[in-house]
């Protein structure tokens, strides 16, 4: 089947404004007549239940967490693009469009990709309103800096908290709702199923995770803004509760799960030190501005370092490599994500990696130190400064730009990242991949909408960074609020739906039931082992590099776990009462199926092409060989039934605004 993104047409600069001056309205009398649930609650889910409460919905909003505050998007760090062009380098809307659309490798919709540039500007007005403390120059206007993949600086940032602010910012614009009454808020409460009613998405099953209560809640329409599914490798940068559950329960009903291979390698974390880690630390991308990324020239250098025998400020320079300054001198250290990460892994494949476990390279500041404090002592009137003087000068003006990272590197390592380089290597971090959804943000469920990272649609395969804050908000506060209306026009006579339908009362069945069976199987595995057993065979086999036969192998190894974890779960308590252990078993479950798929995808897509790098396509210098003719195509994946193959649905990707090529960043 192939599907249609329902893009308006015209031309591309004037689709959105067009479309939102001709697109069903509902009149502010009939809002307060429709419901609306929002699940999650980080920048896509506070931001869109917010709006919406705002514009007169009656709106229930959704978080498996204490507090909405807890939410993953206050682990962002680095920034939030928007083409303000402050820094008056040359940036626009449609150079934002078009460093999108080529960071992912020319394989988004042109019409989403667009709207995201042309609502980025508003996302900044609308976050200063609300007090978000983004850092300003001198003068007071507000600061920009670089991110990958760009060569202009349109990055936002507050330090090194940007989603912290951001996220505060839309915790209060939700808080206000919620003391008005717009929105009611449903803390430590998990979405197990949705609810369909002749074909439409009419309400959701959630258990509530203190007293293990079954709960039905009904809507008019439902929103998931549940975040990505990179838990599935276990090790990522990722909070440990994040999950796909949300997502993959409407997958189950229906929903399509789109390009689900696309996953995003982060190029500075902190290295895996041992098995016994749960997840990963991601150090900020804003880092590349300032820090160069290198490796030793001589593999007795690296041999040495990892034995402790030697440190990177012992290495020469001469015998240094800077190799993404030596093999992509345009942008140097800010090449995009996918491209710095999959370098990083050749060098430490050719033995120079600078970690026991050979995972390793360095992110060094000794020269913006020096640069920086040779800087200041001139404009210090300083005449023959000290070594000394000019590395205290440049110590105080990195850590005023990156103090809180610094600080957070050193307690995490034990080592003084001013003094000594830090140590990265490349981590899963964000999936590109998510619910197949059309123009409006609607899922092929009519009524089911996805915003934020738990949809496909904004950056192809591989999202450039400090785009992530800028997606989350923008489908929240600008484009849902607008779009939900093409749904819910039609639904103005429809009335409040009863949870005493037959359809709420078999959607709570199979979520009993489900639950039922994981308690019941009484084996002697954790559902964490299992975990941690699936994270293993995806990063070895569907991770930063991928292979027809690792794939295959994959998909096999998958299902045998699988079936020894319907076999051998060993789920303590009950279902009745506070159950981490359950909760967990439920989303491990999900994992498991959301990783086969993957590993399908994956195989099926026979080109390299952002995040998905395939070993057998790939140029002589070790980059990542498209397959236009083939495979310019959103795969949307179909998978009600699990004991069938997964159906492919189709939506070609038509480029008439940028011309297609190989992506060079040299």
């Amino acid at each position: 089947m192939e599907l249609n993104g329902k893009v308006p047409p015209g031309d591309l600069a004037e689709k959105w404004t067009k479309y939102k001056s001709s697109m069903p309205l509902v009149s502010p009398d009939n809002k307060r007549r429709l419901d609306v649930i929002v699940v999650g609650s980080g920048l896509a889910g506070a931001s869109a239940a917010a709006s919406l409460g705002e514009l007169g919905y009656n709106v229930k909003c959704f978080t498996f967490h204490d507090s909405p505050r807890r939410a993953h998007s206050i682990a962002a760090q680095g920034g939030i693009n928007a083409a303000k062009n402050y820094k008056n380098d040359g940036d626009s809307v449609y150079r934002l469009f078009y460093d999108t659309i080529k960071g992912g490798d020319y394989r988004a919709r042109e019409g989403n990709v667009h709207r995201l540039a042309e609502v980025s500007v508003d996302i900044i007005d609308q976050c200063v309103a609300q007090g978000v403390p983004f850092a300003r120059e001198y003068g007071g206007t507000l600061d920009n800096r670089s991110f990958g993949g760009t060569q202009v600086q349109r990055t936002f940032y507050a330090r090194g908290q940007t989603g912290q602010q951001l996220l505060i910012g839309a915790y209060q614009a939700l808080s206000r709702q919620i003391s008005l009454g717009k929105v009611t808020m449903y803390n430590r409460h998990e979405m197990l199923d949705v609810v369909l009613i002749d074909g439409k998405a009419r309400g959701i099953i959630t258990r509530n995770l203190v007293t293990g209560k079954i709960e039905r809640h009904a809507a008019h329409a439902v929103v998931l803004g549940t975040g990505g599914y990179g838990n599935v490798f276990y090790l990522s940068t990722n909070a440990m509760m994040c999950n796909v559950t949300a997502a993959w329960r409407a997958v189950r009903r229906g929903a399509l799960m789109a390009n689900p291979c696309y996953t995003q390698i982060h190029p500075t974390c902190i290295p895996q030190y041992g098995d016994y880690q749960s997840k990963l630390t991601l150090m900020s991308e804003s880092l590349r501005n300032d820090g160069r990324v290198w490796v030793p020239k001589q593999k007795a250098d690296a041999e040495a370092i990892r034995q402790g025998k030697k440190r990177g400020a012992d290495i020469p320079e001469a015998d240094r490599d800077y190799y993404l300054e030596r093999r992509y001198p345009a942008y140097g250290n800010l090449v995009p994500r996918d491209v710095a990460s999959r370098a990083a892994k050749m060098v430490c494949d050719e033995g120079l990696g600078i970690v026991p476990t050979g995972l390793g390279v360095y992110l060094d500041f000794a020269a913006a130190i020096e640069r920086y404090g040779k800087s200041k002592a001139h404009s210090s009137n300083m005449e023959n400064p000290s070594a000394q003087q000019i590395w205290d000068l440049g110590k105080a003006i990195v850590e005023e730009k990156y103090g809180n990272l610094f600080e957070m590197y050193e307690k995490i390592t034990g080592e003084d990242p001013y003094r000594n380089p830090m140590k990265i290597y490349p981590a899963v971090h964000y999936t590109m991949g998510g619910l197949w959804v059309d123009y409006n943000l609607e899922t092929n469920i009519p009524g089911l909408f996805a915003a934020g990272e738990c949809n496909f649609s904004d950056h192809g395969a591989n999202r450039l960074g400090a785009s992530a804050l800028m997606q989350g908000l923008a489908d929240g506060y600008f484009v849902l609020p607008y779009t939900i209306g093409t749904f819910l026009s039609k639904e103005i006579r429809t009335p409040k739906f009863n949870t005493d339908l037959p359809e709420f009362a078999e959607a709570e069945k199979a979520v009993r039931d489900r639950l039922h069976g994981f308690m019941t199987t009484n084996g002697k595995q954790s559902a964490e082992s299992f975990h941690r057993r699936l994270g293993k065979i995806m990063w070895e086999y569907c991770g930063m590099a991928r292979n027809a036969e690792g794939l295959a192998k994959a998909r096999r190894l998958i299902q045998e776990l699988k079936a020894e974890f319907y076999a051998d779960l060993y789920v303590p308590g009950s279902t009745d009462e506070f159950n981490p252990e359950l909760e967990k078993a439920a989303r491990v479950a999900d994992f498991l199926e959301m990783g086969e798929l993957m590993c399908i995808d994956a195989l099926k897509r026979s080109e390299s092409c952002g995040g998905h790098f395939r070993e057998e396509f790939q140029t002589e210098e070790g980059e990542a060989m498209r397959d236009d003719e083939h495979f310019m195509f959103v795969a949307a994946w179909g998978w009600q039934d699990t004991s069938q193959e997964p159906e492919l649905h189709k939506e070609p990707l038509i480029y008439e605004n940028i011309k297609v090529a190989a992506r060079s960043y040299k």
